[in-house]
């Protein structure tokens, strides 16, 4: 940045490189939307009062001036494609900041997927700031492609785009003081540490907030909400894919609790990202809801720069980052034009800018099996009459119910009922070849015939595989290996569809619109296949996740999560 020049222009003694003229400004410092000109000089906001003059002046009658959007909390890798295609996606919707937790990558590739990101998101016109995964392996439930201790993550503390520690969802290691736990604690003590604790409250809610935790994303109640807002903590509204909770928060917004709250999309896919948008999208809900522009605009910007320390975003005023956003309406949420720093980035739409990909090998070839044969997949009894605790699936959650069936049993082995649907599902280890394969049963997919499998699982991103019979569901694990993961639907020993998710089993070098499209394609044929839930892969993505309620699957074998450890699959009667 050039001071003098800065200073100049903002004085009005040289011409700025460009001014809007007559824009309706929303002021996220006053809560004020008033007309003006806003000077923009080498990226920089110079001024915002009348009278300006540029190198470039647009007269923008009618429009409204906001900051640019900030993400306060996503899974980049949930948008199944890379860093750059994922900046060329949400540019356009507004979105000029993202402050992503790279908890998925990092889960198969440790410290060389964070890597990735941050080498990815270099030369882009777009903010990424990293919060580092802080609980690889999220449980000692399941195995992961690495372990991040304190030691590990002290590798990327001070790196600049490096902000703090991110989702600390080992809440009963936090309570519990565990040695790992404190150490890193202790590392990130001078810096941000945001929360994933579901239902804590009281004492131990003030255990986790005292730790240093000061965040939460997992609200799904005002009543939860309220009480973390009273010891502390920021509340992230998410509206994500799988989860959406900001209709269900709004009604804890007021005057003067909102500033303490920040829009979040968490996990958001890529037909999503295309049909709905990004923060804009929330944007949208929230002034159709409650008609407050600029406390929506306040909570898609501000907030989150205020919390994270970004001292030169989240406003228009001289001094701060260029990041602006020209809206014609916010009833359908229409953004004219897109700034980022400075540079218009995105226009009626679109992209006008084209990120480019890193070829980074080290995030290929990550699935590796053992020698897995057909028969590995066989659940065996001496008994004919038996009972099995099976996963329930609730629709549209993420969590899940533990329910008891009685099996169906055939030539001594367990088998799936598709009568009363009840499917097989398996989870097998890729990272390391250990050979490890939970099983169990799953109740509400609807699957008639054939089988599905994704290497997409959190939070260890392990292979999963549902189906009704044995040798679908083994063809589909052979397909995922040869591929290097993604998707994959079989039926009579043939592969009827797939995705190839090449980079770590997350994500592709694709264009999103071309991921969603091939997703579209696959959804088809689960539903000719019998399946009834609404994306079934995102529900299949959360069967493995030992740190949502109430009963799931790991490699390792079936977790009660109520009791935070394993439990047989079969009850004899």
């Amino acid at each position: 940045m050039n001071r003098k020049r800065l200073i100049d222009v903002a004085s009005g003694k040289e011409k700025a490189d460009l001014v809007l003229k007559n824009v309706n400004l929303i002021n996220t410092l006053s809560g004020e939307i008033y007309l003006t000109d806003v000077a923009v000089v080498d990226g920089i906001i110079a001024g915002i009062v009348p009278g300006y003059s540029g190198e470039i002046e647009k007269d923008c009658k009618g429009l409204y001036l906001s900051p640019g959007f900030i993400d306060g909390h996503v899974h980049i890798e949930s948008s199944m494609v890379g860093v750059n295609e994922f900046a060329r996606a949400i540019l356009p919707h507004g979105t000029t900041t993202v402050i992503a937790d790279p908890h998925e990558i990092a889960n198969v590739l440790g410290n060389k997927g964070i890597e990735y990101i941050i080498r990815s998101s270099e030369n882009l016109p777009l903010n990424v700031y990293l919060m580092l995964p802080s609980c690889v392996p999220a449980t000692h439930l399941e195995t992961s492609g690495a372990i991040l201790d304190a030691e590990a993550l002290s590798e990327f503390k001070d790196h600049p785009k490096v902000l703090g520690l991110g989702e600390f969802m080992n809440y009963p290691g936090v309570i519990g003081t565990f040695d790992d736990v404190i150490d890193k604690l202790d590392l990130f003590s001078d810096k941000i540490i945001d929360g994933h604790a579901p239902e804590v409250t009281g004492k131990n809610l003030c255990a986790y907030r005292a730790a240093g935790v000061s965040s939460e994303h997992e609200c799904t109640t005002v009543k939860e909400a309220l009480e973390k807002l009273r010891v502390g903590m920021y509340i992230m509204l998410r509206e994500g894919s799988a989860t959406k909770n900001l209709r269900d928060l709004m009604p804890l917004l007021n005057k003067f609790n909102s500033r303490f709250c920040i829009f979040s999309t968490d996990d958001r896919h890529p037909d999503d990202l295309l049909t709905e948008g990004h923060i804009d999208n929330m944007v949208k809900i929230l002034v159709k809801e409650q008609g407050n522009i600029t406390r929506a605009v306040r909570l898609a910007s501000k907030n989150a720069a205020e919390y994270f320390g970004l001292k030169d975003l989240g406003a228009i005023a001289p001094g701060y980052k260029a990041d602006m956003l020209l809206i014609e309406d916010f009833s359908d949420m229409k953004i004219k034009e897109v700034y980022k720093d400075g540079k218009l980035v995105a226009q009626d739409g679109k992209c006008i800018v084209d990120p480019k990909p890193l070829k980074f090998n080290e995030v290929l070839d990550t699935v590796r099996l053992s020698d897995v044969k057909k028969e590995d997949l066989e659940i065996k009894t001496s008994k004919e009459n038996v009972f099995i605790n099976t996963i329930e699936i609730i629709p549209s959650q993420i969590i899940t119910r533990k329910v008891k069936v009685k099996a169906l049993v055939k030539e001594n082995k367990i088998i799936s009922d598709v009568q009363n649907d009840i499917l097989k599902f398996c989870v097998l280890e890729r990272h390391n070849a250990t050979g490890n394969i939970g099983k169990g049963f799953v109740k509400g997919m609807g699957l008639k015939s054939g089988a599905i499998a994704t290497t997409v699982s959190h939070d260890s991103h392990n292979m999963n595989v549902i189906g009704n019979n044995d040798l679908d569901m083994f063809t589909c694990i052979k397909h995922l290996e040869k591929t290097g993961g993604g998707i994959a639907i079989a039926e009579n020993g043939k592969i009827l569809g797939s995705l190839s998710l090449e980079i770590a089993g997350l994500m592709t070098g694709e264009k999103l619109e071309v991921v969603a499209e091939k997703i579209k394609e696959l959804h088809k044929i689960c539903y000719e296949l019998g399946i009834k839930i609404k994306d079934p892969f995102i529900t299949m993505a959360f069967l493995a996740l030992p740190v949502i309620h109430e009963i799931k699957l790991t490699d390792k074998g079936l977790v009660d999560i109520n009791k935070f450890d394993f439990i047989d699959l079969i009850e004899e009667i």
